[in-house]
């Protein structure tokens, strides 16, 4: 199926913002661009001169066409300048959503004014957003002044906007990302909040200076939008998006006497450009005043090495001496669904076995016994990850492996500094049951590419025809269950698997 994104938004002449910034980004990150052009401007880097809307008969042949033929995945809304095109719109986006196959996920940029401070739509118009254009709403994107506009919340503190999103999606929308760029309370950093009102998710960038920014709003809600139409979870695009958005911005130019514009250069892959997560563990209030995130420590303790190499993850002591007599030098104890008091004696022989075979073994999940036994390592999920003492772990010296399943996850897990990092699934398992899609080799080495400096571990129906493949995507280390477990001979199989990682 094609990820078509459809961009509504007004042509600008100056090509910095509008369908042209939105068609840019999507083709840039990878997904199919149509347009809808709602208003036609004429501006250049210092002022708009004229906004025109196009007539309601064009702007609702232009939907019609493309619904015939080219049903979005993804609708992104940008500037709608005239009150007839907002109705038309919101009463078509509701026919999509009740009559095509798979309803399309709606993001709404509120554009209003242009970024050199001129009005851009008519008058009387937000009152019918609000009533109309809201409740198809899936995720709004406002800046602090649309977040005023709109729900009449100032933004003075970071208090405020988990209040401000609360009445936003009181109003219809299912979400809301309040855009940092233009907070009165944040000097150094700019943070980015999402809230669905159940869960939040704030990401901080540090500040950039003397960098131009026509076009912010439009490219972020465009990359939103390229990256949710490729079936990226909304934390995976909120990162993913906030990443484009930084690379384009250091990449920026001017070209007239004015502002100029960000720049499109294809997927991010630098380290610096991504996000940081706000931790719950941090203690980070929005107040911190929102000014940094968890402070940088000294991390988990090093496993020596970023080639872990072959990583069977098992559920006996049995195995777990069959493959330490193999050879294998790094490996997991995961028992599933037991009482600590049930497996405390098989902790304690595990822990025993790894240090008669001078073995990295790893528990998984059990932290405290990991702790109280003294093991090399424990391995956490990321809802362990918010339970689980990780400033004791650390003060006790156990190495901390982390799963991880897209860029959200990566992000948040690379503040801790754990001693490595789990990415999968990268195929369909049947060891357990995953809450996301397989991430495959395309994104297995995006992974790999941020984490050159951290070990990782690639998990998730890995078998000996599809390691020579996940090991060129950079990874360290292969964790595997089954392609050891229910292979016929699993000494030939853990040999064959150690000369494909030599």
């Amino acid at each position: 199926m094609s990820n078509i994104v459809w961009t509504i938004a007004s042509s600008d002449s100056s090509a910095g913002a509008g369908i042209q910034a939105d068609l840019h980004t999507i083709k840039a990150l990878g997904a199919d661009g149509c347009s809808v052009i709602s208003a036609v401007t004429a501006q250049n880097s210092q002022t708009v001169s004229l906004v025109e809307s196009v007539s309601d008969k064009m702007f609702i042949a232009q939907l019609d066409a493309l619904a015939s033929d080219m049903p979005a995945k993804v609708i992104k809304i940008g500037l709608i300048a005239s009150v007839e095109h907002v109705k038309i719109l919101a009463e078509k986006i509701t026919e999509y959503k009740a009559q095509w196959v798979k309803a399309p996920f709606v993001i709404y940029d509120p554009v209003a004014v242009a970024s050199t401070g001129d009005e851009m739509t008519e008058n009387g118009i937000n009152e019918v957003i609000k009533d109309k254009l809201l409740p198809v709403i899936d995720l709004l994107t406002p800046n602090a002044k649309e977040v005023f506009t709109l729900s009449g919340h100032m933004l003075i503190s970071g208090e405020a906007l988990k209040g401000a999103t609360e009445k936003l999606i009181e109003m219809g929308c299912k979400s809301v990302l309040i855009k940092g760029g233009h907070l009165p309370f944040l000097e150094e950093q700019c943070i980015d909040y999402w809230c669905d009102g159940e869960r939040e998710i704030a990401l901080t960038s540090p500040r950039l200076e003397n960098v131009h920014s026509h076009g912010t709003g439009c490219t972020l809600a465009s990359a939103l939008a390229a990256t949710i139409a490729q079936n990226y979870f909304i934390e995976d695009a909120l990162v993913i998006a906030k990443a484009y958005l930084n690379q384009g911005l250091k990449a920026s130019k001017q070209l007239g006497a004015g502002e100029g514009s960000i720049a499109h250069i294809g997927w991010p892959t630098d380290n610096s450009d991504f996000p940081e997560v706000v931790l719950p563990e941090s203690k980070v209030g929005y107040e911190l005043d929102l000014q940094g995130t968890l402070e940088a420590g000294p991390g988990f303790a090093s496993c020596d090495t970023l080639k872990l190499g072959l990583y069977p993850v098992l559920d006996t002591i049995e195995w777990l001496e069959k493959v330490l007599k193999s050879g294998v030098k790094t490996l997991q104890l995961r028992i599933k669904d037991k009482q600590p008091e049930q497996v405390e004696q098989q902790i304690i022989d595990a822990i025993a076995l790894g240090k008669q075979y001078d073995a990295r073994l790893f528990i998984n999940d059990y932290w405290q016994l990991a702790i109280k036994h003294k093991a090399y390592g424990v391995h956490l999920g990321q809802e362990d990850m918010d339970v689980a003492d990780l400033g004791l772990i650390a003060e006790s010296g156990l190495r901390l492996g982390l799963s991880t399943h897209g860029y959200y996850e990566i992000q948040r897990a690379k503040q801790l500094k754990p001693s490595y990092i789990a990415l999968g699934h990268i195929f369909e398992t049947q060891t357990k049951d995953m809450p996301s899609d397989p991430q495959g080799l395309g994104r297995l080495a995006k992974y790999a590419g941020l984490l050159a400096g951290t070990a990782t571990v690639a998990i998730g129906g890995i078998n000996l025809q599809r390691a020579p493949d996940v090991y060129k995507t950079g990874v360290g280390s292969i964790a595997v269950v089954t392609a050891i477990t229910l292979a016929d001979d699993y000494e030939k199989v853990i040999e064959q698997f150690n000369q494909i990682m030599e």
